[in-house]
């Protein structure tokens, strides 16, 4: 019934965002996606109850829990984390991010799977050498993590430097990359 509900709804143009949870080796991931494509990717650690709250304002109110319409990213994303995948072919809806923001994340995606870029380097190719920081707050505010790779970005040093998922997720990504890219 749900799943004729969703699909109704979704061909009359009646939802504004389809979500559902997927278990990770990360934690349980949340999926949401606008008709435009995968809209965010959020941690349990970033309340998943907030996140939708989120959604709902910034995007739309007519949000449906409706796991089948998001079954390709699922699939991908466990593709991925089982190191069966390297790149993702999903369509993506970047609304959430505008500006400088958005543009960090085109560059995100062009960093290589099991490479990584200093957020100085990023910042560079995203025609702004000085904004380090600013590098900083768009891979912390990204609404695609794993998707749209800021994982992939360190400090100058080498060292991790923060990320959403937390440092443990970060470096397990990192692991999973560097062991399927050698």
């Amino acid at each position: 019934m749900r799943a004729r509900l969703a699909h109704a709804a979704g061909e009359r143009g009646l939802l504004d965002v389809v979500y559902r949870t997927i278990d990770t080796e990360l934690g349980p991931l949340l999926l949401a996606a606008t008709p435009v494509g995968l809209v965010r990717v959020a941690y349990a650690v970033e309340g998943h109850d907030q996140v939708l709250a989120d959604l709902a304002e910034r995007i739309g109110p007519r949000l449906l829990h409706a796991p089948e319409r998001l079954d390709q990213a699922a699939q991908q994303i466990g593709e991925y984390l089982r190191g069966d995948r390297h790149s993702f072919d999903l369509p993506l809806d970047l609304s959430l991010a505008s500006g400088f923001r958005h543009t960090v994340l085109a560059h995100l995606q062009a960093i290589a799977y099991g490479s990584t870029a200093s957020y100085a380097t990023v910042a560079a190719a995203a025609g702004s050498p000085r904004a380090v920081r600013a590098v900083g707050t768009a891979c912390a505010r990204n609404p695609l993590p794993v998707v749209v790779p800021c994982h992939r970005v360190v400090r100058s040093d080498g060292s991790m430097g923060q990320y959403v998922g937390g440092v443990t997720a970060k470096q397990a990504l990192l692991r999973l990359e560097a062991s399927q890219a050698a």
